[in-house]
């Protein structure tokens, strides 16, 4: 199952390489849709002069290579496969082939659509997204606005709402392009200094943000359009726009000061690469080919003669964010050179993957409506309409994947520097099933990560992006060949991915989508990593002895019962203006919430409950956390207190941080109802118990200490889960052990009571404690010791 664009290809000498390089940024961009990535391209033996020719021969070209793939492709008639005729099969069934649109064939999928009705091919208008009854992905803008949405979290990490503050900007492309064009659309509060694309340079120093913006919204609107159309009027002094065919470019002061150069003229070609390392806010880039490389790359690595003159390198860069709206704008080396001297940057699969992902549902939603239609549930004449009032519930999708992906990277780039060990492990998973080459990728090896563990620097954004995008991968298939997407609870799923109308007039039908699985594993992959960070099935997998599948059906439970969904929810709907590290802490609380309970189930899976009989668990849950402030003992309120009282000083509603303080004893929970729920007793009098023990017996103590502790290595990390997990056990043990001699009396009289009975061996143990508190506690072995103290003398 894969798609991906067709692209007429201008580079005759080098196009096997071009086509090469956008299929693996398709493999990687396509990790957030169904399908895996392909592209095609075709290459024209004449060009002819005339434009109108050129146009027609264009398309004769396209349609003679969608044509040669119809015919190697298999079919779906009546629901059986139909291999293509006289074609010899080395490979299995496979009838999904879609295309979508690329450059130089933008405007091609009612072409590609009407071949496949000529050949009868089973998907239809859904072979081509993006036709006359499809979504125009540049009238929504979705591929421009997918990438704001990473530009918009690059720029709150650093501490600006580009929503409402003014951006300078520097770009590649022109307001013609769909990405270019939309992208500089985003905002009324951008100052576009200078763009370039194929034809001509535009430079305006000093623009004015909101006449500049609808300048260019009149000149984006023009059926075609270059920078010549833009009213010179409007351009600040000493700007203009300038031919690239020119010998040399005279160059004003007021231009000279904002790209900061001192040269009076500059050839095209040196004017561009100035534009390139300008010094502004963001650098956009909405054009083809590929700009910027790093250092210790030559050009001919580049695979892009074309643009070998005006090309830069990473580390000279100027600016503080890049949008990555085109393909392979940047080389990967170039990327992680400009992060490592501290760039903010994703890669083009990550910023740019809305486009892909619009298509992708659009393709599954007429898939969908075709079932309807089949079942005459549905008149052909409908389908058009009832697509296009769904538009804004597929564009909302789209944008929170990529408003998700932007943010899991900046929460990974803030903490990968503690668990290096962690992106090992999971990038030697990766290279054992064959996914991941590190040295293709660019990604470090041992001896480098050693190198930044010792100089306390983790890993860089475009290095997890790939990282990201591989390990959903790889999640994918593993869920797909699971049993996960055959079990009643996926409906959920299902139900989530398709806009509210399909699903409220044809969710009945979602069970019989021919992807239905492939959907399941993609959502499911995307969601568990996207929330939950790149290393956490692996870590989990290897510290359990899990499979994948098992810790993903852990994690849908624990994410279910303690309704993380909704908590997260809470947190992306504070103003952009907040600060981003506490943006992070609090949705990491949840992380580790989610983490230890998926922990706990993994751990007693015999205890774990379906998804679809989740209710009392979480009603049990919801009134535990409500109880919560008023069951722990006075010292570990007050000193909760005073943490809410700082995160509400630096604009944390109340709610939200009186929920944040307390999710670490809701890590109790699973035991505490498990407890109540075998013994009889109220849910609230075990969770005080379950305090009080922990406070009496130093566990919260020993547990802080634990968090303390810097693992240097994987064994470290996994010696420190492990004694959280005794510690767990431990308090659990002590709890049922005080229920057992102290029935009927509150939680703090079982207690005492329980001490009295053992006074001489508490005395003992609350001697070996201060002593332990004296010496500082700050080492694992010691804590393991007092652990077995605890329990052995609390017996």
């Amino acid at each position: 199952v894969a798609r991906g664009g067709l692209r007429w290809s201008t580079r005759r000498e080098d196009y096997r390489a071009e086509v090469l390089g956008l299929m693996k940024a398709q493999m990687t961009k396509n990790t957030v849709i169904v399908p895996t990535g392909a592209k095609g391209g075709f290459v024209l033996r004449a060009i002819p002069d005339d434009g109108a020719d050129l146009r027609d021969v264009v398309k004769s070209g396209y349609i003679t290579f969608v044509k040669g793939l119809l015919d190697l492709t298999d079919n779906l008639v009546d629901g059986k496969i139909v291999p293509p005729p006289n074609v010899r099969r080395h490979d299995g069934d496979d009838p999904y082939f879609v295309v979508a649109a690329d450059k130089g064939t933008a405007a091609m999928s009612d072409t590609a659509n009407a071949i496949a009705a000529e050949y009868g091919f089973w998907l239809g208008d859904a072979f081509a997204s993006g036709g006359s009854a499809g979504y125009d992905h540049k009238a929504l803008a979705i591929t421009a606005r997918g990438a704001w949405e990473s530009v918009k979290r690059h720029f709150a990490d650093l501490g600006t709402d580009a929503t409402r503050q003014v951006i300078s900007v520097a770009g590649v492309g022109d307001m013609s392009g769909d990405v270019f064009g939309n992208g500089l659309l985003q905002s009324q509060n951008f100052k576009l200094i200078a763009a370039f694309d194929h034809r001509d340079i535009f430079l305006d120093p000093d623009p004015h943000p909101h006449l500049s913006y609808e300048e260019r919204r009149r000149v984006f609107e023009l059926p075609r359009s270059s920078w010549q159309d833009y009213d010179r009027s409007l351009i600040s002094e000493g700007g203009g726009v300038y031919s690239r065919k020119a010998k040399r470019v005279e160059l004003s002061p007021q231009i000279r000061e904002a790209l900061k150069i001192e040269a009076e003229a500059l050839t095209p070609d040196e004017l561009i690469r100035a534009v390139l390392v300008a010094p502004v806010d963001l650098l956009w880039n909405g054009g083809i080919g590929t700009y910027v490389k790093a250092s210790t790359e030559t050009h001919a690595e580049c695979d892009d003669r074309t643009n070998d003159a005006v090309r830069v390198d990473g580390a000279d860069l100027r600016c503080w964010v890049v949008g990555e709206g085109g393909n392979l704008g940047f080389t990967q080396a170039g990327r992680i050179e400009f992060a490592r001297k501290g760039g903010a940057i994703n890669t083009d699969f990550i910023d740019n993957s809305g486009g892909v992902d619009c298509s992708d549902r659009e393709v599954n939603l007429k898939i969908l409506l075709s079932l309807a239609i089949e079942r005459g549930e549905l008149a052909a004449d409908e389908r058009t309409d009832l697509i296009e009032k769904m538009t804004e519930g597929v564009v909302q999708r789209v944008l929170y994947d990529n408003f998700e992906q932007a943010q899991i990277l900046s929460q990974e780039v803030a903490t990968s520097a503690g668990h290096l060990e962690a992106y090992e492990d999971l990038m030697k998973t990766l290279e054992r099933h064959e996914l991941l080459s590190r040295k293709l990728e660019g990604l470090p090896d041992l001896d480098e990560l050693e190198d930044r563990s010792r100089d306390g620097e983790g890993l860089y954004r475009p290095e997890l992006a790939v990282l990201l995008a591989y390990a959903k991968q790889d999640l994918k298939f593993a869920v797909v060949e699971s049993d996960i997407p055959d079990q009643p609870d996926v409906m959920g799923v299902l139900r989530d991915y398709f806009p509210e109308l399909a699903v409220e007039r044809f969710g009945h039908l979602l069970w019989e989508h021919p992807l239905r699985r492939e959907i399941v594993a993609t959502v499911i992959a995307n969601r568990v990593l996207n929330d939950q960070g790149v290393t956490f099935v692996n870590r989990l997998q290897m510290e359990t002895g899990s499979t994948r599948a098992e810790v993903v059906k852990a994690y849908r439970v624990a994410h279910s019962l303690v309704d993380a969904q909704e908590r997260w929810s809470e947190i992306e709907r504070l103003d952009a203006s907040s600060d981003p590290a506490i943006q992070r802490q609090l949705l990491e609380a949840i992380d580790d919430l989610v983490e230890a309970i998926t922990r706990w189930f993994l751990a007693q899976p015999e205890r774990m409950p379906q998804l679809d009989d989740l209710d009392g668990a979480r009603s049990a849950f919801r009134d535990l956390e409500a109880s919560l402030p008023a069951l722990v003992p006075e010292e570990k309120r007050t000193e909760f207190d005073r943490e809410i009282t700082r995160l509400v000083a630096v604009g944390v509603p109340e709610d939200i941080a009186v929920r944040h303080v307390y999710h670490q004893e809701l890590v109790l929970a699973p035991d505490i109802i498990q407890v109540a729920s075998s013994t009889g007793w109220d849910v609230n009098r075990v969770a005080e118990l379950f305090l009080v023990v922990g406070d009496r017996y130093r566990i919260d103590w020993l547990q802080r200490q634990a968090e303390r502790l810097v693992p240097g290595n994987r064994w470290q990390r996994w010696a420190i889960r492990s004694f959280e997990s005794d510690l767990e056990r431990l308090r659990r043990d002590l709890s049922e052990w005080v229920m057992a001699s102290g029935d009927g009396m509150s939680p703090s009289e079982a207690v005492d009571t329980y001490v009295a009975q053992r006074f001489e061996r508490h005395e003992r143990l609350d001697r070996f404690l201060d002593m332990l508190r004296h010496d500082g506690g700050s080492d694992l072995d010691s804590l393991m010791v007092a652990a077995r103290q605890v329990r052995a003398l609390a017996r």
